[in-house]
């Protein structure tokens, strides 16, 4: 299958809203452009960047690595252009390193001067498992509720996926999708990193084209080289029928390979972005719920060069 892609189809689809600015690419933006940028503001600059956006995962509920900070300030000084938060509980928010705060996202982003998001699960009770179910608090499921409370708690964008063994299907993320549109109002980000538990294919370009058409605004996908059989062409592929239907793609290091040697970090990165990949993730397991600060270096690296890895570590937040 071939699938032809338009920039002017992209643009098309997004940028309907007269009140959307035209931005830089997000290599070149500071913290205040970022953070005052609406949803379709931060995908053009995405876009623009053409393949050189990092995006960090953290767990907030552990103790960070280094103790009084939070895992999300040691990845951004490490590269990181994007955090997306893994364990967040949207009913008790609490995130481990930050002094007590009643708006602990809003005041991270204050921190780090980057767009945040959260992982938000579709758990689907009737999912056929390969494991055990493991059950999680309902503030981290993916329920109208908890998209009210992530918009109302100032996240720039959700992530509708899930963590290994909670049962998540391409089925149940369509829906939340649908729902998500509803009751969020800003960036989705929707696809699985691994199984979760589920017998089901992971890229599946049926379910990718469903999952823009319910309004998806990035497809997650898992990396190239994390997951068994997963082939360069196949993502590939599916980055070509993304971008044609006016969608981002986002390729993810999700089974704990973030935790591995620099060179396997360097390989994942480059065939990622031979396929077209617009955002590489990197993982959360690496030590106390952030990936290896030197493996968010190497793929910042390894995508975009040291020169605009240094400026993104250099760049004060207050600009």
């Amino acid at each position: 299958m071939r699938v032809e892609f338009s920039m002017k189809r992209f643009h098309s689809r997004y940028n309907d809203d007269k009140e959307v600015r035209e931005m830089r690419r997000l290599l070149n933006c500071t913290t205040s452009e970022m953070l005052a940028a609406n949803k379709d503001e931060l995908k053009q600059a995405i876009l623009a960047s053409e393949g050189r956006t990092v995006m960090t995962e953290t767990v907030v509920a552990c103790p960070p690595l280094l103790g009084d900070l939070t895992n999300a300030e040691l990845a951004v000084s490490f590269g990181s252009d994007m955090i997306l938060l893994n364990g967040f509980d949207c009913n008790n928010p609490k995130i481990n390193g930050l002094p007590e705060t009643d708006e602990p996202v809003k005041l991270l982003k204050k921190l780090v001067g980057r767009p945040v998001g959260t992982n938000l699960e579709p758990i689907d009770e009737n999912a056929k498992m390969m494991e055990k179910r493991i059950e999680i608090a309902s503030g981290r499921q993916a329920t109208k509720e908890t998209f009210i409370k992530a918009k109302d708690l100032g996240f720039d964008y959700i992530c509708l996926t899930g963590n290994p063994g909670t049962g998540v299907s391409n089925a149940s993320i369509e829906r939340a999708i649908k729902l998500a549109k509803e009751y969020f109002g800003g960036m989705i980000i929707a696809g699985k990193m691994h199984s979760a538990g589920v017998d089901e294919p992971l890229v599946d370009l049926t379910s990718i084209e469903k999952f823009i058409d319910a309004g998806a605004d990035i497809i997650l996908m898992p990396a190239v080289y994390t997951v068994p059989g997963l082939s360069e062409q196949e993502v590939a592929e599916a980055c070509k029928l993304i971008k044609s239907k006016g969608a981002l793609s986002l390729s993810s290091i999700g089974t704990s390979q973030e935790g591995s040697d620099e060179s396997t970090i360097r390989e994942i990165a480059l065939v990622n972005k031979r396929c077209g990949v617009d955002i590489q993730h990197i993982g959360d397991a690496g030590w106390c719920g952030v990936a290896l600060p030197e493996n968010i270096m190497a793929l910042s690296i390894a995508i975009r060069g040291k020169r605009w890895t240094y400026h993104k570590m250099a760049s004060s937040i207050n600009r």
